[in-house]
């Protein structure tokens, strides 16, 4: 049989045993919770591309893309319009430089001069076919090249718009025209 003095000593080994697991399985969570802590964070710093890895964005959907240089100014948005999606590309004074339009009638592309105001050229394609359109500074077509149906023609104006001379080329062969600054025809059949 153990005296009261065996067993005292027998306790505090126990409890000095009991203290040092203790000790181990504090020291084990805080780790573990460090770990789980530690694991947030850096979760938390990784944007939802770079956690994809290697693979990419399948699918973006919105009603309006805005692209802003470094100065956080407007430089190209791609928005849907009434008649359709429409792309603008602005130069650095934040006017519009071009235009892709995609209506109800077809495809437009315009260019603008430095006001953002006068489109340059124009190349449209509707119903009747594609046609590209030049203008002056005042935005008086000049010029224009066009495809209709089984035709093609190339017309170009004065200062005033009126047209001064065409060629036209179809099924019955190709036809110059030159008008005098009334607006007076002179056609010429060419062979």
């Amino acid at each position: 049989m153990m005296t009261i003095e065996e067993r005292l000593k027998n306790m505090e080994r126990e409890a000095g045993r009991q203290k040092r697991r203790n000790r181990w399985l504090l020291g084990a969570i805080l780790v573990l919770l460090g770990g789980l802590v530690a694991a947030g964070v850096f979760k938390t710093m990784i944007t939802p591309v770079q956690a994809q890895g290697a693979g990419t964005v399948k699918e973006i959907r919105a009603n309006r893309f805005s692209l802003e240089d470094e100065n956080g100014k407007l430089r190209a948005a791609l928005t849907m319009i009434e008649d359709g999606p429409s792309l603008e590309l602005l130069d650095k004074n934040g006017k519009i430089r071009a235009a892709l339009i995609v209506g109800e009638d077809g495809p437009s592309l315009g260019l603008l001069d430095e006001k953002g105001e006068v489109i340059c050229a124009a190349l449209i394609v509707d119903k009747n076919g594609p046609n590209l359109r030049l203008t002056d500074e005042n935005g008086k077509i000049r010029a224009m090249l066009g495809v209709v149906e089984d035709s093609s023609s190339l017309g170009m104006s004065d200062e005033n718009g009126k047209i001064r001379a065409a060629l036209i080329v179809d099924k019955d062969g190709p036809l110059l025209g030159l008008m005098d600054e009334n607006g007076k025809p002179i056609w010429r059949t060419i062979k």
